[in-house]
């Protein structure tokens, strides 16, 4: 059973304390996909979001996503470490060796044979900021999606798409009421165009319940209140320019 703290598209959040009951009741192995949003379980005030996923087998977080460390990082927590080896282990005659029983070999653990080093550039993170200053700019990026998500809610020409649990903030620009939702979509494709041709701003989208959403992600170390401020006037500016 896979769960998901902070899906890709809305950062939505799975009830993993419920689904690592039924798991736990029927032998399942539970395996959480925190990729994005594991960085937050660093924040007492969000560790809400993560009741029960001290109750999983597997657990797999992204440094690289939200924890400020260069692509590619990725680090896999399991409980049962044989259990997981059985999984993936494939061990010819050529590679068996005397101690094999009693060394870890970790090309045992996963399809590649091989892998590079790429705990240090995460350790270099933490040891520049410190704990506290991580925790201080994911705070300060969750700060300014909730501010951001404000301004959405409070303008009557735009709507906010999600539950804002992060950093990401998804909304679109829903027109009059009278617009059909095509004319709607291609609205909303034209604004992300718009901006991200200005070349100050790089926004994404998706689609929730069959409707094109616009994504603010706020993650990049250089980003500050002014930047976010700045985004949500060139939105406002680009729904004009394309009217």
């Amino acid at each position: 059973m896979v769960a998901t703290l902070g899906t890709t598209s809305s950062t939505s959040v799975d009830p993993i304390a419920e689904i690592a009951g039924v798991c736990g009741g029927e032998g399942i192995w539970l395996h959480v996909d925190a990729a994005y949003a594991g960085a937050a379980a660093t924040l007492p005030e969000m560790r809400h979001h993560f009741d029960g996923w001290e109750r999983a087998d597997s657990i797999v977080f992204n440094p690289h996503k939200w924890m400020f460390t260069p692509f590619d990082a990725s680090l896999l927590l399991f409980r049962d470490s044989d259990a997981f080896r059985d999984a993936f282990s494939l061990v010819p005659e050529y590679i068996k060796t005397g101690v094999s029983d009693e060394a870890r070999n970790f090309n045992e653990y996963g399809i590649q044979l091989g892998r590079r080093f790429r705990a240090l550039k995460m350790w270099v993170q933490i040891r520049w900021f410190g704990v506290e200053g991580i925790r201080a700019r994911l705070r300060e990026h969750c700060a300014w999606a909730r501010e951001f998500a404000g301004w959405i809610d409070a303008a009557p020409d735009w709507e906010r798409m999600a539950p804002v649990p992060f950093s990401t903030v998804c909304y679109r620009y829903r027109g009059s009421e009278l617009e059909e939702e095509a004319a709607i979509e291609a609205r909303n494709a034209a604004i992300l165009n718009h901006v991200n041709a200005t070349g100050r701003f790089y926004l994404s989208h998706t689609k929730l319940g069959g409707r094109y959403t616009l994504r603010l992600a706020l993650g990049n170390l250089r980003q500050t209140r002014e930047h976010v401020r700045d985004v949500w006037e060139t939105l406002q500016s680009a729904a004009d320019e394309t009217a």
